[in-house]
């Protein structure tokens, strides 16, 4: 692994998987402590419309995807606010209606169409240089914004309700939120996939919530936590020809179940 370093393509996986692990951990733990992992998964999979899209038109795919996927996201977000009871049918709905509209443009575009494998699992190898920078735009932006409004997001983690009696801009920060997971789930597409990306963003905060007694804390140990995924999935991922996108969520799975054992066997013993 270590000459493989000195390979371009290689350092650009690196480097992503730094980015990836800074957007991962920041906007991963504030979707996880504010229950919204089931909207931001509704948002990675209805991006997959927005990928159909821009095939379709002929147009860059990522500013089409952000814009279809911040769309979907916003208006799942609505609905969370508006129908709580309709919340986990509608996300549903909208999950597969955006996934059905990608497919169908998709087979509807004429000639050349992308990899699909590269959007649905991911390929952090083949990162372009334009992605890393719309990366590290991104990474910058989740820091700025979290630390401009980390109050109002810890306020409306531990009590919405108590948080806007306060004076807290509840809604606001709900789509805020709701708009940051929508951009980083579009710009992590090539890291871990559609499909898989909502592991990524929500296995190393929930580990790391366990331990961090505050949130700030929680966001830098479920940074650490991403960047051990990513690094270790893409060693396996280079030494044994793996998908690198499946590679991590794997290490990512295998830590989670095993940090799992030890609650599990304490809670056996005292029944």
């Amino acid at each position: 692994m270590i000459e493989a370093l000195s390979l371009p393509f290689m350092q650009h996986a690196v480097v992503a998987a730094v980015l990836a692990a800074v957007c991962c951990g920041v906007v991963g733990t504030l979707i996880v402590a504010n229950r919204m992992v089931f909207l931001t998964g509704g948002a990675a999979h209805a991006a997959y419309g927005g990928v159909g899209l821009a095939s379709f038109l002929a147009l860059p795919v990522l500013p089409v995807t952000v814009a279809f996927t911040v769309a979907a996201a916003l208006a799942m977000a609505a609905i969370t606010l508006r129908h709580v009871e309709d919340t986990d049918t509608v996300i549903g709905v909208l999950w597969a209606a955006g996934m059905a509209c990608g497919i169908i443009l998709l087979d509807l575009t004429p000639g050349y169409k992308p990899d699909l494998m590269s959007y649905l699992f991911g390929s952090i190898i083949t990162v372009p240089v334009a992605d890393l920078y719309a990366l590290a735009g991104l990474a910058v932006v989740l820091v700025a914004v979290t630390l401009r409004y980390y109050h109002g997001f810890v306020a409306m983690a531990f009590d919405r309700e108590f948080a806007a009696v306060r004076g807290a801009p509840v809604t606001f920060l709900h789509y805020l939120l709701t708009a940051l997971s929508a951009v980083a789930v579009v710009l992590l597409i090539r890291v871990a996939g559609l499909i898989l990306i909502i592991a990524l963003i929500s296995v190393a905060p929930s580990l790391a919530m366990r331990r961090a007694g505050s949130l700030g804390r929680a966001m830098v140990g479920a940074t650490v936590l991403n960047l051990f995924f990513c690094l270790s999935g893409l060693a396996l991922a280079y030494r044994f020809d793996l998908t690198s996108g499946a590679a991590i969520i794997a290490v990512a799975a295998t830590v989670f179940f095993l940090s799992l054992g030890p609650t599990c066997s304490c809670k056996r013993g005292r029944t």
